[in-house]
């Protein structure tokens, strides 16, 4: 068994396709319409065969009630890694992402946490020690 795809809830998926792509770097894999929405999927340029996030609309509102009540409360919706987060940090500030604050020494590793624009704050982790 083994994870090919994945979710993350976004309030308009317009936006979130130019923020995924244009400031984190992700690739569209699908973009096929599907009623009112898109079949929209990224994934990293490194592993274009690997797992796709799929950029969900929150189209339920227990949907988009639970992302405002993780976004209230400051909480990551879901992390992404990094094998260097101070240079992945530093590029991602120039092009635009805005951090909650810089990477940080944390259980297991180094971490920062961003908004994506979308309605979600996410977590960028580098692991430093293993297990």
């Amino acid at each position: 068994m083994k994870v090919q795809l994945t979710s993350i809830m976004v309030n308009d998926q317009d936006r979130a396709e130019r923020f995924y792509t244009e400031k984190l770097g992700f690739q569209v894999k699908h973009n096929i319409p599907v009623g009112d929405a898109r079949w929209l999927t990224v994934v990293s340029p490194d592993e274009p065969d690997g797992v796709e996030i799929l950029l969900e609309p929150a189209g339920y509102e227990f949907a988009r009630t639970y992302q405002a009540e993780l976004y209230a409360k400051n909480m990551p919706l879901t992390m992404l890694f990094s094998e260097d987060i101070r240079k992945e940090y530093a590029q991602l500030v120039e092009a635009g992402v805005e951090f909650r604050g810089e990477p940080a020494e944390t259980m297991g590793g180094i971490s920062a946490i961003f908004d994506d624009t979308c309605g979600n704050y996410l977590m960028l982790m580098q692991v430093t020690q293993p297990g």
